[in-house]
């Protein structure tokens, strides 16, 4: 986990797959998405908020399991 200078948290992408117990392909395809946004990159690795990381999968979590889809929710989450 990396630190940001005003001390938010940072998460990679391994991070949220192990944290989250999701796969690759699933955190990729919420970036490529619009559902997680990347904060920060270095080289090859994104790093993204862990409070944003947080709240944006509990909800994605919420409203799948009430059968909304992807494109609700990011609706839902972003507006777009």
């Amino acid at each position: 986990m990396v630190k940001l200078n005003d001390g938010d948290k940072m998460l990679s992408v391994k991070e949220i797959m192990q944290e989250y117990n999701m796969t690759y392909q699933t955190v990729n395809h919420y970036t490529d998405f619009g559902l997680l946004p990347i904060a920060l990159k270095k080289g090859n690795v994104r790093f993204y908020e862990k409070n944003i990381v947080d709240e944006r999968i509990k909800k994605i979590k919420k409203l799948s399991e009430e059968g909304y889809s992807l494109s609700l929710i990011r609706k839902q989450l972003i507006g777009i």
